[in-house]
């Protein structure tokens, strides 16, 4: 069976209470979001072709009115997340728009493109001081989600880092380039 990465994504948020794509969306945005998003937009359509597919199976749940389904995982489903989980890993994207910006920053004077540096440094810092917001819930949690999270940690920090050394060197090559 050929499934999206986000289908992996709600089998594995399934493996162990069943959920709502409300529920889903919510735990994304506050766990795989770091590395991995996903939209409303692509949960919902992707557990209908999960439940076609026999790996998720539905229950409505209606609470306060509203119409609710609750999603668990299927045996199938869980055989198709372990088989996803064996193989390797092929996809390693990486999408920035702080890097993307600094890639055309030439067309800038240096002092602009060094602002650029500066906002990725404060994104980064920012993102590890979430991180280290939800750190007690990943070590609550056990299992393999502290590794990933301290990975996190230490990425956002080495970029935060990076992204102060380049703007000190493009600043200190622009006083040179205004020197001669």
């Amino acid at each position: 069976m050929d499934l999206s990465p986000t289908a992996y994504v709600i089998l594995g948020m399934l493996r162990t209470t069943p959920r709502s794509g409300y529920e889903i969306k919510a735990i994304v945005d506050h766990s795989t979001r770091f590395f991995w998003a996903a939209s409303y937009g692509q949960i919902y359509p992707e557990l209908r072709c999960l439940a076609k597919a026999g790996l998720v199976e539905g229950t409505s749940a209606p609470r306060d009115g509203r119409r609710r389904t609750v999603y668990k995982i299927t045996p199938e489903g869980r055989r198709e997340l372990r088989a996803w989980l064996r193989q390797p890993p092929t996809t390693f994207e990486t999408r920035d728009e702080g890097l993307l910006k600094l890639f055309f920053a030439d067309a800038l004077p240096p002092q602009e493109a060094a602002g650029t540096l500066r906002a990725m440094r404060e994104h980064h810092l920012g993102v590890v001081g979430r991180l280290r917001e939800i750190e007690p819930l990943a070590t609550a949690a056990g299992g393999f989600p502290p590794i990933v999270l301290q990975g996190g940690i230490e990425f956002h920090e080495w970029q935060a880092d990076w992204c102060e050394r380049m703007e000190k060197q493009l600043l200190a090559e622009a006083e040179e380039m205004e020197a001669v």
